[in-house]
């Protein structure tokens, strides 16, 4: 059975017109007491915005990337970034309505855009980078297979575009998933 189609989803590419849904999601489950509702919330490390019109344009328009939009009943629920790096593929922007988090929606999402990525461009990894405090949200990710790397980047501090940090030891971990 279509694991999809059991949960009543639809996945498609992003456009234009689903900017204004797309940022209100992506704000409501990391930014605000919005995001409270859900468990992946950075409301307590990091305030200001998650994201805006323009970095999703971005990644819509970006020839190499696609900005997977899940539908149920005709509402945006969730959506991922896939992107198409050569041998491996990476996934970002991932938000999931906070009123929906706990139950079992992410992780059919996750591996629709494996499957999305492994079929589309034949990539043989799935790249992704989390912020490092964030141990819920990394062994949420080690269960579905990804592992920690211990690569470190910087986070950008005083690019207010990714946020007003809270604390000063924020940084991303590279996690790394063999799509075989």
């Amino acid at each position: 059975m279509d694991t999809a189609a059991a949960t009543g989803l639809t996945f498609r590419d992003a456009t234009d017109a689903d900017v204004d849904a797309l940022v209100a999601l992506i704000e409501s489950a990391y930014r605000g007491d919005s995001s409270r509702t859900g468990w992946t919330t950075e409301a307590d490390i990091l305030q200001g915005q998650r994201t805006d019109p323009d970095g999703v344009i971005a990644v819509i328009k970006s020839p190499d990337s696609r900005l997977l939009t899940v539908e149920r009943d005709g509402e945006v629920v969730a959506c991922c970034q896939l992107e198409h790096r050569g041998d491996h593929a990476y996934f970002g922007m991932f938000a999931v309505s906070p009123t929906l988090q706990g139950g079992g929606l992410g992780k059919v999402i996750i591996t629709e855009a494996e499957r999305t990525a492994r079929e589309t461009w034949g990539v043989t990894e799935m790249h992704m980078t989390v912020i490092s405090v964030r141990d819920d949200l990394i062994a949420w990710y080690e269960r579905r297979g990804y592992r920690r790397t211990g690569k470190m980047t910087p986070f950008p501090y005083g690019d207010e575009r990714f946020g007003v940090p809270q604390r000063d030891d924020l940084q991303f971990e590279l996690l790394v998933k063999p799509l075989t």
